[in-house]
């Protein structure tokens, strides 16, 4: 196998073995999610499976002494310089180079939304228990005790008290 066939199939089985299949099936939550989730794993293990056996091996060199006691050397001769004419041409990327920058960059991006969104769902996780405990204790709470938590919703009313505006 060339070595740049070697590397890509080298590179897709560390792929194989890096992507947490698991952790991404707990986030899908709709039936179709699951079976196209599946589908995905099962066509992933299939190419990756290609790649490591049938692309990964470099091909059995060819016994020419075999085929010229069987044969005759000049037939066997003719087909040696055939076959060592055929050059298979390296595979050379050029994609990767262009993409490489744009997909790092995104990365980047996503781990600063990650973080942007961990700190949200924090702040609305405490304002659920704020929440939940004003409605726990909405029947018995004085204005005093509820002006003490929102203390700018205390100046906004004495505000408008002492500016004799009584919202109409």
């Amino acid at each position: 196998m060339s070595g740049a066939g070697k590397k890509v199939a080298d590179v897709a089985f560390k792929a194989g073995r890096t992507i947490d299949w698991e952790g991404m099936a707990k986030l899908l939550v709709s039936d179709e999610a699951r079976k196209e989730f599946a589908t995905l794993r099962r066509a992933f293990d299939e190419v990756n499976t290609q790649l490591q056996t049938k692309f990964s091996q470099e091909p059995e060199p060819v016994d020419w002494e075999y085929y010229r006691k069987g044969i005759g050397s000049r037939l066997v001769d003719m087909y040696k310089q055939a076959y060592d004419e055929v050059k298979i041409p390296q595979y050379v990327d050029n994609v990767t180079p262009q993409y490489k920058p744009k997909f790092d960059a995104l990365l980047v991006e996503l781990k600063e939304a990650e973080q942007k969104s961990l700190k949200e769902s924090e702040r609305l996780e405490k304002e659920i228990v704020d929440v939940q405990d004003l409605k726990r204790k909405l029947s018995t709470m004085t204005a005093d005790e509820y002006f003490a938590k929102h203390p700018e919703l205390k100046k906004k009313f004495d505000d408008e008290i002492r500016n004799d505006y009584w919202g109409y």
